[in-house]
Order: C-alpha cells, then structure tokens, then sequence
C-alpha cells in the first residue's frame, strides 16, 4: 500500500487526478446535507489551519499528499456551500408566503409543453431567479422583460411512484432557481435584455422551429425536432415509449447521443477518404456549431465537452490520458455549478456514458460478432453497448426501470439516426428558398421517422419490454466498483 502511494505521490497526473476525485468528493459530501450556508465558516477554518500544517510538514510525502487531499475535499464542500444561498440573505427565496410584484427578464429559453409553457425569470429587486409555468399563449421568448404578481414558495422534495425522493428544490437549484411562482399573473413590458448573442441564436432556431411544424405533423415534428435540436415537447405518449424501449436518448442532448454521432460521421469521413485526425477536427467544430445552434444552455455544453472527450479518448488512444481530462472536466463542470452533482440527471448519465464509451467500449469491441464491411455500423453498435452498461446502474437506482429490448431496438434503429438528421437539416434549409423541394426532402424523411415510431411502438406494446427493479443506492455502488475492478484488471495488464 505505501509504495503503490509513493507512485501516485511521484506521479504529477496521478496526483491531479487524485485531487479533482477528492474535490468532487467533498462536493458530493456536502450535498448529501442541507446545503447549509453556515458550513463556509468551518470549510475556510480548516483550510487555513490545513495550509499551515501543509507548509510545515511539505517534506514529507506521503502526510503532504494526504493534506492536499483533505483542503481539495474541503474546497468542494466549500464551493457548494457557497453556491447554497444564505438563509438570512435579502432575496425571492426568502419571500416565501408572500404575494410580490416582481419585475424581470426571462433567462432561459421558453420550455414549451402541449398545454403550458415554462419560464425562468431573473428578478433584480429582491435579487434571485424564479420559475413559473404559464398558459401556453401568449408566447415569451428569452430576453423579455416581464412583470409578475404571484405568490412565492420554495421548491420541495417530493415522493416518486418508485417510492424514492425526488430533490426537487435541488433540481431547480441547479439551474439558479430557488423560488416557484405560484398562479402568476405576467405581462410584457419590454425586451431586449440578456445577452444578445443568445438571443440571436435563439431567434435562429425558432425559425428552423417553425419550418419544422410546417414540414412534419405530430409526433413526427417534434421527433425531428428533437433529432435536430433536443425538443421533446410534443411528442407525448410516444416519450413513454421511447422511456419503455430505452431510446429516450436519440431525442436528448446528451455526450452519450453527441458522440454516437459524431462516431458515425467520422466513419463517413473514413469512407470518403478524408484522413481520421482531420475527420476528428471536423466533427469537432460540428459538434460546437451544433451546440451554439440548440442555445447553447449549460446541459448541453456540457454534453458536448463530454462527447468531445470521448473522441479525444479515441483519438489519443489512451484511455487513461482521456480518463484525466474527463474527471477535471467533471471537476471544472461542478466547481462552475455544484448542483448538477446529485441533481443534474443528464450530468451524471453524461459523464458514465463518456466513461463507458472510453473505458468499456475497448473492452468489447475485439469481442464484438462484427459485421463484414460495415465498420461505422459495428462501431455504434459496440458504442451503443459500452454506453448502456455503462449507465445501466445509474438508471435502475434512479428510475427503478430496466428495458429488456433497448439493445435489440437500439440496433433496429440507430443507424437510421444520422441520415435522419442529413435530411431533415437538409428539408428545412431547402424549405427557406422552396417549400416544394423542401416538402419532397421531408416526405423521403418522413418514411424513416415512421419506421422509427413503429418499431418503438411495436416493442413498446409487449408486457415485458420494461420492467421495474428496485436497485439500492448500496447495490449500484457495488456494481460500479465491479466495473471499475474490471476495467483496472484488464487495462492494468496492458493489453
């Protein structure tokens, strides 16, 4: 043991990789409680007795290092009580029970439902961020300045139909909010705040929003536009559908869904010949464009940093040099918004999505039955695996649900996927100079989107396409350290 700690100690990049695991464990502590603003007192305390005791013994290599783990620890356990606001604080959350007037700017894009709209407002006066759903017309767009009169309250954890709880303050937390607006009566007074570039961006992508209603009905329109650019809005019971048959994925910005993506652009770049490191740069920017396109939110950056990362695994060839930079993107992720830890849902199937697609994917693909001259094909196939065992855990103790048929549909279905996106990008840009060619374009789509649905709806009718497992929090632990046993016995024999 002590000399398997001298080689971490001696090694720069084991020790920084030590260090971002400690912050993010000490990020992970302090979420397990209250999210007291009181601890931050305490946290800098200790850390200014720990950096005496640091500069005394650094000599010493072992205590040093143990030290510089323990200030990282409390660093992360520091940065989430900071980001927790104070209870005592002037601010929306501590008019909880009040009726306000409230002025402010909606600083997110509208999520758009089939009955109701929600919006986030950034207030000024008192300072803080409030959420409140709203009847579907009229429409609000981001960087409208609104006026509200509601009644606060703080957001709750409340009970799931699995029986667990749902951190629901938590959930809003992560996105700034800690106050709800409670039968909102809003009104336009003005526009034009936040920051333009956004607005742009955004004002771009309803327009493509619009071109997609009139191209596609539903649920085709709002399956495409999913494809395209993450909306989920309207697609109704077939999102359940898509949750039973574990494809939930081809319709969610997630690193997961940007790298299976990218993997078979890039094996389409190898078969037009264009060299793999400069196919690699290519679908880089691609995926950046693609990311400023869908608004450029935090989840979605962070999905494409993990989806990038993973191609930089393949790219490099080495897992533990992609493993580093993915754990201090983590890290930085968190230590910009510590929330997203325990309550980002969409963080955390991410970055094990990422880890499975640089850790796991290596372990199968030489064992994967390939299918002659359809490389791009076995490539997703393997990734496909890597990314569903990778989450599997994660998914049984959050959800409670396990999908029996999702690797056979996954197969059916996703390498319709990108040829999909190709046309239906390609329907909407012809749409803008003639509405007839762009109506040909989406008829020749609408024949995948179709086969799509019907083969989700079809495995989605046996009783036994879902089902539901119970999975403690101690036997998803048990099987990530499983997996981490196995990935560490077979890279650490050097194969």
């Amino acid at each position: 043991m002590k000399d398997r700690l001298l080689r971490i100690a001696n090694s720069k990049s084991r020790v920084f990789f030590a260090l971002c695991l400690c912050f993010l464990a000490g990020v992970f502590a302090a979420s397990l409680g209250s999210g007291n603003a009181a601890l931050r007192g305490p946290c800098l305390t200790l850390l200014f007795c720990l950096a005496a005791l640091l500069f005394v013994g650094w000599r010493y290599v072992l205590p040093r290092l143990a030290i510089i783990g323990v200030i990282a620890f409390i660093a992360g356990s520091l940065r989430y009580a900071q980001a927790y606001p104070d209870e005592h604080a002037y601010g929306v959350r501590n008019l909880a029970g009040q009726t306000v007037t409230l002025a402010g700017f909606v600083a997110a894009e509208p999520d758009i439902r089939l009955s109701d709209q929600r919006l986030i407002v950034n207030v000024s006066d008192p300072p803080g961020r409030v959420y409140l759903k709203i009847p579907l017309y009229p429409r609000y767009a981001y960087g409208d300045r609104v006026k509200i009169t509601c009644r606060l309250r703080r957001p709750e954890a409340m009970a799931t139909d699995n029986g667990r709880v749902f951190r629901y303050d938590m959930y809003l937390a992560r996105l700034g909010v800690f106050a709800l607006c409670e039968n909102p009566v809003i009104a336009k007074i003005g526009g034009g705040e936040g920051s333009r570039a956004r607005a742009e961006i955004l004002r771009a992508k309803a327009l493509v929003a619009g071109k997609v209603e009139l191209l596609w009905s539903e649920p085709h329109a709002s399956f495409m536009a999913g494809l395209l650019y993450g909306y989920r809005g309207g697609l109704g019971s077939l999102q359940e559908q898509f949750n039973l048959t574990g494809v939930t994925h081809i319709v969610a910005v997630s690193g997961y869904n940007i790298t299976i993506i990218a993997t078979i652009l890039i094996s389409l770049c190898t078969y037009l010949y264009i060299p793999r490191q400069r196919a690699f740069w290519f679908v880089v920017a691609g995926i950046v464009l693609f990311v400023a396109f869908t608004g450029a939110s935090a989840s979605v950056v962070r999905a494409g940093i993990m989806g990038i990362i993973a191609l930089l695994g393949r790219q490099l060839g080495r897992p533990s040099r992609s493993g580093n930079v993915l754990v201090l993107a983590a890290a930085v992720m968190v230590a910009h918004n510590p929330f997203v830890l325990l309550s980002d849902a969409g963080f955390q199937l991410s970055f094990l999505s990422t880890l499975g697609l640089v850790y796991i994917n290596p372990l199968i693909k030489n064992r994967f039955l390939a299918v002659p001259g359809m490389s791009g094909l076995n490539e997703t196939l393997t990734s496909t695996l890597s990314a569903i065992i990778a989450t599997c855990p994660l998914i049984l103790y959050q959800f409670g649900r396990l999908s029996l048929v999702a690797p056979v549909v996954n197969i059916l279905i996703l390498w319709l996927i990108p040829w999909l996106m190709l046309l239906g990008a390609a329907a909407v840009a012809v749409s803008f100079f003639s509405g007839f060619l762009g109506q040909i374009a989406a008829g020749i789509a609408w024949v995948g989107l179709e086969y799509i649905i019907v083969v989700v709806r079809w495995f989605a009718a046996w009783p036994w396409a879902s089902i539901s497992v119970g999975l403690p929090w101690w036997g998803m632990a048990a099987m990530y350290c499983g997996m981490l046993y196995l990935a560490g016995k077979y890279f650490g024999k050097g194969r």
